[in-house]
């Protein structure tokens, strides 16, 4: 068990806390005292151990998770190789922006041609990059920041030029409720600019908060929407060619 590595420091903590020993442990578990050190020192609970430890210290194997998450840092990257191992295997990415969406190993399995075995082996993929934590039950709780972010110039936003941005933009932005295209154009000034970035990074803080909102909702409820945000210096290559030379 991947989540026995953040457990095992907060159970010896909360057992000295409560002047508890290896030896009691030990007596739930059904183990000898050496026994228990070697359990430990390994790093490898079972869901049955993990169950018998948290009754011992009159707490539920929920409540003892919920603990160790909350002294457990954030991810706000990935690595240049994580995200390549992303954006090398399609199922593995898949399985990615569905976790990060909320959705359930269930939800994934009954959506798409990807059986259990398939999605759980990614999902410790995940675990182990260290991006959500996979609690009994096949639940999810996701490791992310609230300002998480693909690295800049990394593979996945290379991928997402290369492959998902002509494809989003192939659709006619027409269909349902949910589409809209907007196009704007203008002459600003640098502290005009400043301040259109601010308000572009305040639209996509709020698109996070409407995101975790929607999260407790079930997914025939929500939608995936994707929000482009892009703004440069630019003029049009056949303005440009039109420029009088200077010389």
């Amino acid at each position: 068990m991947a989540l026995a590595h953040q457990l095992i420091p907060l159970i010896k903590q909360l057992l000295r806390t409560r002047q508890l020993t290896y030896r009691d442990v030990g007596r739930v578990l059904e183990l000898s005292e050496p026994s228990v050190k070697r359990l430990f020192a390994s790093k490898r609970l079972s869901l049955e151990h993990l169950e018998r430890i948290a009754e011992l210290l009159g707490m539920t194997p929920v409540e003892l998770i919920e603990a160790s998450d909350a002294v457990v840092p954030r991810l706000r990257e990935l690595t240049r190789q994580q995200e390549h191992t992303l954006v090398g295997n399609e199922r593995l990415l898949l399985v990615t922006v569905c976790v990060i969406n909320h959705w359930s190993i269930d939800d994934v399995v009954a959506t798409y041609s990807v059986t259990e075995a398939e999605c759980l082996k990614h999902v410790l993929t995940l675990d182990r990059m260290g991006i959500l934590r996979l609690l009994p039950g096949n639940r999810i709780r996701l490791l992310l920041a609230r300002d998480f972010a693909w690295i800049s110039n990394g593979p996945i936003r290379a991928f997402f030029q290369s492959t998902l941005l002509p494809d989003f933009l192939a659709g006619n932005f027409n269909e349902s409720e949910f589409d809209g295209l907007n196009f704007g154009h203008g002459m600003l000034t640098e502290s005009a600019y400043r301040q259109l970035r601010a308000e572009l990074d305040r639209l996509k803080v709020r698109l996070a908060a409407l995101h975790e909102s929607s999260s407790k909702a079930s997914l025939t409820e929500r939608r995936g929407v994707a929000l482009l945000l892009a703004s440069r210096s630019w003029e049009p290559a056949a303005f440009t060619n039109l420029r009088r030379s200077l010389t």
